[in-house]
């Protein structure tokens, strides 16, 4: 039996802690970690689970409502009926990112041919109202990344999801659709002509169970799996406002990569992406080699340039300033730049322009700043 490493009591624990409402996943690893696991929580006593810092009355109550555990054997008995995968956050087979997020779901349902084991992981999302030109970066993207045979996670919604994972498959590459509803069931269902293909090249994810719909929560709440799960977030077209935009704020609060892929000022689906580059919110993406570059995977590359930076490359005695600090001291702040090489912000921000001009550093998000 594949579908998990778990007993069936432990497992049923795992569904009735996920089931409580009022109990988010912050809350539930808080649980666990105080009590050893998921079946010790229901085997301890009241009294000591309200010692819990954010454990109340009311909670407690929830807790025990034995609905969550009915509610929870159903659900088990759907697991093992279909041969679904459990990955528990504790699992080794848990995605290795995803661990990292202190909101990551405690329990992820998979189905297909999942392998996140030494790959490369990058999540692309984007408009649902898919331009030809953002088709078109979709297909080049792919074809110039498909050498280094990453894995693609997307949300297998209509627009820029879709087209991302169809131009995977046509590659040859693993692509991961995250659901928005449990695994019984295809959303959007003109997209279920798509799902054989995905399963055999991949498969799919999602915290929801068999008893979940694609109601419109649900998808910003899958849109953190989206960014947790992956190395980098591409953001290929995306109106003023959108889900795609919540996927790369979440990717920013993991510290995590954003790319944006750049438009025209007056298209409306460039709006979003050219406001995260604006902000310093994304990198600019204008081809697949500025995200091999920046994320290192083309180490040849990365060294070649380095050599060719500090053979041709003149810096003032103020950038050289900076960039000797950033190069023992790492990633740093603008204000702490500022301050430990005693420079007014005025000064350093504009010396930190030029110096990205000339290719030496780069921009992160929340202002910070590091050599390349």
């Amino acid at each position: 039996m594949k579908t998990t490493q778990h007993t069936a009591d432990e497992l049923i624990a795992i569904l009735r802690l996920q089931h409580v409402p009022n109990i988010g996943d912050i809350l539930a690893k808080k649980l666990i970690s105080h009590c050893g696991s998921p079946l010790a929580i229901f085997e301890d006593k009241q009294r000591n689970l309200l010692k819990i810092d954010g454990i109340g009355t009311h909670t407690i109550k929830h807790l025990f409502d034995t609905e969550h555990l009915e509610a929870a054997q159903a659900e088990y008995n759907y697991i093992i009926k279909n041969d679904i995968e459990c990955a528990y956050f504790l699992d080794s087979s848990y995605p290795n990112y995803l661990k990292h997020c202190i909101d990551g779901p405690i329990l992820l349902f998979k189905k297909g041919n999942i392998d996140l084991s030494n790959r490369k992981i990058i999540s692309v999302v984007g408009t649902r109202n898919i331009t030809s030109y953002g088709a078109a970066f979709c297909e080049k993207f792919i074809e110039d990344i498909a050498p280094l045979n990453p894995i693609i996670i997307s949300g297998f919604a209509y627009g820029v999801d879709i087209c991302i994972q169809k131009e995977a498959i046509k590659h040859g590459l693993q692509t991961i659709g995250c659901l928005a509803h449990g695994l019984n069931q295809i959303y959007p269902k003109v997209h279920a002509k798509y799902q054989a293909d995905v399963l055999k090249n991949g498969g799919f994810y999602t915290e929801f169970w068999s008893t979940s719909n694609p109601e419109r929560e649900n998808f910003l709440k899958r849109n953190r799996i989206i960014a947790g799960v992956s190395e980098a977030t591409v953001v290929v077209e995306s109106a003023e406002k959108g889900g795609s935009l919540v996927t790369a704020d979440i990717a920013n609060s993991y510290n995590r990569d954003v790319f944006a892929v750049p438009g025209r000022t007056t298209d409306k689906y460039s709006l979003g992406c050219n406001n995260l580059i604006k902000q310093q919110k994304a990198h600019v993406m204008t081809s697949a080699a500025d995200l091999i570059y920046l994320l290192d995977w083309d180490i040849e590359q990365k060294a070649s340039k380095n050599i060719q930076k500090q053979l041709f490359i003149e810096l003032s005695e103020t950038e050289q300033g900076i960039y000797n600090y950033l190069q023992n001291n790492g990633k740093q702040l603008l204000d702490s730049i500022a301050l430990d090489c005693k420079l007014p912000i005025f000064k350093t921000s504009s010396t930190l322009l030029n110096m990205e001009m000339k290719g030496v550093i780069r921009p992160l998000p929340g202002k910070l700043f590091e050599v390349i």
